[in-house]
């Protein structure tokens, strides 16, 4: 059950006034939008973290991989807690802690980085891997791809390995705007299953579907989550 609390008046309809605070050339709003659902579901009704305590050795740990469109990111950040809604003007300015890209160094409740698509997923296997290691078994590692992204190969090393090793405490969440080149015979989720995932489909912008999903976590195997969203326009 997610810890966080929304900064009061600030819920769900407030995303969307919140990223149009965001200004620039560099919003990539399509990429944005495409995962405002799967983050404020996550973040509501997912995920424990503490905006008081982002560095909770326990706490989950939620990686952006596809980082290039922040927008949505930021404004849950924002709406709860993590944030103050007054650096959202500053996006992308010189001193600003929002960059274009988020930064786990500058920005509180990011945990990675992101830059070239396909990190996020090996990361997300080493940070549970480790956690792992350190006998930490309640944590939960939580990555968000995009489904063009699964077109790098290091994302389906990871794919193999989380599921021979059944690390159970990993979720991927692949937002789904059809923008894979290429696609998979079969499907999205049928590439996670066939190495061992717990796999669902879902409609992207369903909370209850999302949540559901989300929620059937099993302890020998990794889940993957596929959130069908509406095409990217071209």
């Amino acid at each position: 059950m997610t810890i966080t609390a929304p900064r009061a008046g600030f819920g769900y309809a407030d995303l969307r006034p919140l990223m149009s605070e965001l200004t620039g050339d560099e919003k990539h709003s399509a990429a944005a939008t495409s995962t405002l659902d799967v983050l404020w579901v996550l973040y509501d009704q997912i995920l424990s973290v503490d905006p008081r305590r982002p560095d909770d050795p326990d706490r989950d740990r939620f990686l952006l991989s596809k980082g290039h469109g922040p927008m949505a990111f930021y404004a849950v950040l924002t709406a709860k807690g993590f944030l103050d809604p007054a650096e959202l003007a500053r996006f992308g300015e010189f001193d600003s802690r929002l960059g274009f890209h988020p930064d786990r160094v500058l920005a509180p409740g990011v945990e990675i980085g992101s830059g070239s698509l396909g990190h996020g997923l090996p990361l997300g296997l080493g940070v549970a891997l480790g956690l792992r290691a350190q006998g930490r078994t309640r944590p939960r590692v939580v990555v968000l791809v995009g489904d063009a992204e699964l077109d790098e190969g290091s994302n389906h090393e990871a794919i193999q390995v989380a599921g021979r090793w059944g690390l159970g405490r990993l979720t991927t969440v692949v937002v789904d705007n059809s923008s894979s080149s290429t696609g998979w015979p079969g499907g999205i989720a049928d590439r996670f299953a066939r190495e061992g995932w717990a796999a669902h489909t879902v409609d992207g912008r369903d909370h209850a579907a999302l949540r559901e999903a989300l929620a059937d976590t099993h302890h020998d195997r990794p889940l993957a989550v596929v959130a069908q969203v509406e095409p990217k326009e071209l």
